[in-house]
């Protein structure tokens, strides 16, 4: 089982190679998000839109949603520096997440004592993102407090997205 686990997160390192999805991991990507988007994985998995900062296109991707005390959070599994993540600031956080229905949304940056807990938790329902994490989903809380700041974890509030 060991050996099956590391060809897995080898294979997801590789698509991911830089920061950016391979051409393999865009296809993946797309069937995800209409798989995500049509809301046959649950409230657990979502497409978030976005539009793009140098293009003004619409951009869609999947994402994990992590439930912690009520709230909703997206985290970024490949760090700061990736398209989503510049584009949503750049959009001032106004987004959209669909998982069945379509919800407008604002995502505000967490820089709470929480975030260790919200990643833990998103390396338990994303099993893809596993790979990029460097500490195990099994790990107690403290393990994942040193690598918060590390990627970033974006509260999902509701609001109006103006397009």
């Amino acid at each position: 089982m060991r050996i099956l686990t590391r060809l897995y997160s080898a294979r997801k390192k590789r698509e991911y190679k830089g920061g950016r999805p391979s051409r393999a991991a865009r296809l993946q990507n797309r069937l995800w998000s209409w798989v995500f988007g049509a809301g046959l994985m649950g409230s657990r998995a979502a497409v978030l839109e976005v539009v793009g900062r140098t293009t003004g296109r619409l951009v869609s991707l999947p994402v994990a949603v992590v439930t912690l005390d009520g709230e909703r959070y997206l985290v970024s599994m490949l760090g700061d520096d990736t398209n989503w993540v510049r584009n949503v600031r750049a959009a001032s956080g106004n987004a959209r997440l669909r998982h069945g229905r379509a919800e407008d949304v604002i995502l505000v940056q967490d820089l709470s004592d929480k975030r260790a807990e919200i990643l833990r938790r998103y390396v338990s329902i994303a099993p893809g993102a596993r790979p990029h994490v460097p500490v195990d989903r099994r790990e107690p809380v403290e393990a994942f407090q040193m690598i918060v700041d590390q990627f970033p974890v974006f509260r999902i509030t509701i609001g109006p997205t103006p397009r």
